[in-house]
């Protein structure tokens, strides 16, 4: 596997938000191959730790050949599992975390997880390879008004009834199988013409009832805002419309509760530049914000 595929997204105004102290804790909740956590490491003294956190097994072997330090700290957990992991390891309080979600190019370009259009191997998308649930069972075994539900919801999905429709009408000959064979169903039932793929927010919204991202990412942002010191720092990167909203309604609460300020009046993008070097970026959405008073 090449590990040197992945871009971190944003890494100035990453490290920008998070304010890096010499002798913080931070946490990195999506490690991935741990660009994002390299360059907060370069920023700590020898107190300083860093807490990865992935459900990927493949991310994290990744992270563990570029973080091979002793102020790191790599462990298999999704969000729902922060407060539990941090606990363990003796840790109640944070001085920043950061959420960079989504699918990474890590997983994409493994044709055998599942997760791209182009790939003729089973459809899975499981981020945590351990789990029972994949996009074969969704795709196959959900009922018609369930699937619409998901690509209306995860998928922000114009076409999602119709979708469904052929997903359910084809089904009746033979099962779906590969990602490849779901994407040309996809192609020729949405009238869509453009730069991205007609299957696009269909396989992203199938992905996110696999891996329940949602359920995971609420109980996640929670258990931050509980764990961060005074002045401690979230920042959150997202890729689709549907968490950003969920990001912004969330600190916007905790905000009115006096919990929090918002840094980011507005989501952060990233520049022409960034775009033009690492196109994967040019969805991505960045919110900040500072920890006011302790729980």
């Amino acid at each position: 596997m090449d590990y040197k595929i992945h871009t971190p997204v944003m890494v100035n105004e990453v490290l920008q938000i998070l304010n890096i102290k010499e002798d913080g804790v931070y946490v990195d909740a999506t490690v991935g191959c741990g660009g994002h956590a390299m360059e907060i490491l370069k920023r700590l003294g020898e107190r300083g730790r860093i807490i990865g956190l992935d459900r990927d097994d493949a991310a994290l072997d990744c992270a563990k050949e570029l973080l091979n330090d002793y102020r790191v700290a790599l462990v298999k957990s999704k969000f729902s599992e922060l407060k539990e992991v941090l606990l363990e390891k003796g840790i109640e309080k944070i001085d920043g975390i950061l959420f960079d979600l989504g699918v990474s190019m890590l997983q994409l370009r493994d044709f055998s997880r599942g997760f791209s259009f182009y790939s003729d191997e089973l459809l899975d998308m499981r981020m945590d390879r351990e789990t029972s649930m994949t996009a074969w069972e969704v795709v196959n075994r959900y009922p018609q008004h369930k699937l619409e539900q998901i690509f209306r919801d995860y998928g922000d999905e114009p076409f999602a009834r119709k979708v469904a429709r052929e997903i359910v009408r084809y089904r009746h000959k033979k099962t779906i199988d590969t990602c490849k064979e779901l994407a040309e169903l996809i192609r020729k039932s949405i009238p869509r013409r453009g730069k991205t793929h007609p299957a696009t927010q269909i396989f992203q919204a199938i992905r996110i009832e696999v891996n329940k991202e949602f359920e995971e990412l609420k109980e996640g942002l929670s258990q931050a805002i509980e764990l961060l010191s005074k002045d401690g720092r979230i920042c959150v990167i997202s890729y689709h419309s549907g968490e950003d909203r969920m990001v912004k309604n969330f600190f916007r609460e905790e905000e009115a509760k006096g919990m929090l300020r918002i840094i980011t009046k507005k989501p952060l993008l990233p520049t022409l530049e960034e775009v033009t070097r690492n196109p994967s970026s040019r969805s991505a959405r960045l919110r900040g914000g500072q920890k006011l008073c302790l729980n």
